[in-house]
């Protein structure tokens, strides 16, 4: 148990022993009034009713606060979750939007890739018949059949 909650139970057992031990006091008549009239009744019933009347009271406010507090705690757990799962849909999003982008890049370098590789062909092929023309030449005139 809580510290507040055995005091109050401890306040509650200590007036009740009160009240037992004192009830013939409590139960002496006494005059009361009320400004306007007045009236016989013992005083100290009459103080222990208020009394439970108060506590009664109290303990009816508290287990409102108390349900009022539980309420408010459970719709921010709800809105938390929502919030939660919206972040997560975003974050899949993010990551669905990402992958599209690299998958798209990749293409894109791909093409790239594949138009390079067809130019450094073409170059390779333009360099191979120059160099097959330059030693058909070269070997025309070594053997003297060519001009110069």
């Amino acid at each position: 148990m809580r510290l507040r909650t055995v005091l109050v139970v401890l306040m509650i057992v200590m007036v009740s022993a009160f009240a037992t031990i004192n009830w013939q006091a409590f139960l002496a008549p006494t005059t009361l009034s009320l400004l306007f009239t007045s009236f016989d009744a013992p005083l100290g019933l009459v103080m222990l009713g208020i009394l439970t009347f108060v506590v009664v009271a109290f303990a009816l406010y508290m287990a409102v606060w108390q349900s009022t507090i539980l309420i408010e705690s459970r719709r921010h757990a709800k809105e938390l979750q929502q919030q939660r799962m919206l972040a997560e849909q975003a974050e899949a999003s993010r990551f669905t939007e990402l992958r599209a982008l690299l998958h798209d890049e990749v293409e894109r370098l791909g093409d790239r890739l594949a138009q390079v590789q067809e130019s450094l062909r073409t170059e390779i092929r333009e360099n191979g018949n120059s160099l097959a023309a330059n030693i058909a030449e070269m070997d025309d005139r070594l053997r003297g059949g060519g001009p110069g």
